[in-house]
């Protein structure tokens, strides 16, 4: 596909659409992806009761490690990536019956390819989990649940196909929920292992089996809208399916995607080889990365969500100047929310900590070592979500050399980070460094978008950026100041009720002083936000 061509020398410039982000899809998407999180943070306070942070929480870990990085990889990653911007054009320039072929298409290339990847991890297991974590304490178990959750990644696989078929056709309920009922399907064997009693040594390999009826759970839930929409599954492999136009466009668009997208993955393998040397520093760093993924899924993949879908089917109708205006308004809505979200990470990072996990076998000790990686992590926030509204657009124009560039040279970043960092900061050098190589991807991709098409659509995002931070800066203190004032006059012996209180008061606090301050400093995007609000309601009533 080409790529969108400029209005012509002397034409009155195209206007963007009227909403390039449609606001009220994202903060629905947001609520939805909302809940997915909180759920998968019950998950994770769940799993630190039943087994602490600890030589067998290391080797769940770095076991899903092995499917989940080929998940990120070829599944959610450089497929998703792939397919969506050619399922779009095929719907859009072919019709519907051409495009579902092409899913037809791909699922078969993914139930022979993934299949192979699938067997190759249960038979090699050991040899993995050695190659990725040489320090680990427990790899012959690492290895066992490394294996049974190795369907997984065909799961979740298929699963990606679904949900890139649903958001090229503005249909984002159902991708939306699925991640929850994965989460509930592990949850829900996560309580039968807490009314049992297992020791935790046991509890881990009955969590993996949790992890693969999650997966189940998450496939099928997009199943029904993708019938509702009139597509029917019927796997192919012959030679014409595979000549599809659509197929040679995923197939040169995943070749780039992959080789981006293993930086990523190789930068993970860097982080758990240097933190299986430390007993918990793998499970300290997995919890403080969930945390940081909270406002991450929340706001910027669900306006990247939006937003790429709009950026695709805006590319296959070559409309360059509502493509830009696309990009403006996902950028300034994620600095509106994603900012902030990271400092008040940074600043109370401590209480939320203490009062989701530190329960059971999750001690004070762990809350510490958690918290100080959250921090780190924190700084990175903005870059992550920025990379994740950039790099589909590049992919959707054609331009996937962009992000692979962004991704190795993030990848380097990460690796000499941390080989310098690991002596001085132990464990939180490993996420100073995955944050500061997200930030150096970020600005590649950034600075190329700006030399080839110039800036984005709209007016004024730097100006918004700095009116965001001065907000932000209410936000910290005000927080900062509401924990100090509560540990002042809560009893140290308050239990679960001090957690509580320590942990949602100032976040509430921060909350409602970064909306006062950001309707005095008029940023557009909180009456955007209170608009569809509003709009919603209304629709409800």
């Amino acid at each position: 596909m080409k790529p969108p061509t400029q209005a012509p020398p002397g034409a009155p410039p195209a206007a963007p659409a009227a909403a390039p982000v449609r606001v009220g899809r994202a903060l629905w998407l947001s609520g939805a992806t909302m809940i997915s999180r909180v759920l998968g943070l019950a998950r994770d306070q769940l799993f630190a009761i039943l087994i602490g942070a600890n030589r067998y929480s290391d080797a769940f870990v770095v076991a899903f490690r092995i499917p989940n990085l080929l998940r990120d990889l070829f599944a959610e990653g450089a497929l998703s990536s792939a397919f969506v911007p050619a399922f779009a054009d095929a719907h859009r320039n072919r019709g519907r019956d051409a495009a579902y072929r092409l899913a037809n298409a791909v699922v078969g290339v993914v139930l022979v390819a993934v299949g192979v990847l699938t067997a190759l991890g249960v038979v090699f297991a050991d040899g993995l989990v050695a190659a990725i974590a040489p320090g680990l304490e427990s790899p012959g178990l690492a290895a066992l649940l490394a294996r049974i959750m190795m369907p997984f990644l065909l799961l979740v696989s298929l699963a990606a196909v679904a949900m890139g078929m649903l958001n090229a056709q503005s249909r984002f309920g159902a991708p939306a929920i699925a991640p929850a009922l994965f989460n509930v399907g592990s949850l829900a064997v996560g309580l039968g292992l807490w009314a049992s009693g297992w020791p935790p040594e046991r509890a881990v390999v009955g969590w993996a089996v949790g992890t693969m009826v999650g997966g189940v759970l998450q496939l099928g839930a997009q199943l029904p809208a993708l019938h509702a929409l009139g597509f029917r599954a019927r796997p192919v492999l012959s030679r014409e399916a595979l000549r599809d136009p659509g197929m040679r466009r995923i197939g040169r668009l995943m070749g780039a995607a992959v080789v981006g997208l293993s930086a990523t993955q190789v930068n993970i393998l860097v982080n758990t080889i240097f933190a299986s040397h430390q007993v918990g520093a793998n499970t300290w760093l997995q919890m403080a990365f969930r945390l940081m993924q909270l406002p991450l899924g929340v706001f910027g993949v669900a306006i990247a969500t939006v937003a790429g879908a709009g950026v695709a089917q805006r590319a296959a109708a070559r409309d360059m100047p509502a493509v830009k205006a696309t990009l403006g308004a996902a950028m300034r809505h994620v600095a509106f929310l994603n900012v902030p979200s990271a400092v008040g990470l940074a600043v109370l990072a401590g209480p939320i900590i203490s009062m989701i996990y530190e329960h059971g076998r999750f001690g004070p000790e762990d809350t510490a070592a958690t918290a100080q990686a959250l921090v780190f992590y924190a700084v990175g926030l903005y870059a992550y979500s920025g990379v994740k509204v950039f790099a589909p657009a590049f992919y959707a124009l054609d331009e996937a050399r962009v992000p692979v560039v962004g991704s190795v040279l993030g990848m380097a970043s990460n690796v000499a980070l941390n080989v310098t960092l690991w002596p001085v900061l132990g464990f939180r050098g490993v996420a100073l460094g995955t944050s500061l190589a997200a930030g150096v991807n970020f600005l590649v991709l950034a600075l190329v978008w700006r030399r080839r098409h110039g800036g984005l659509g709209g007016a004024g995002i730097v100006a918004q950026l700095g009116r965001v931070m001065a907000a932000t800066v209410v936000l910290g203190f005000a927080a900062w100041a509401a924990l100090r004032g509560l540990q002042r006059v809560l009893p140290h012996d308050g239990g679960l009720a001090r957690q509580l209180a320590l942990g949602l008061l100032p976040v509430l606090a921060g909350g409602l002083a970064y909306l006062a301050a950001a309707r005095a400093l008029g940023i557009s995007e909180l009456t955007e936000l209170l608009g569809a609000v509003r709009r919603r309601r209304a629709r409800r009533s």
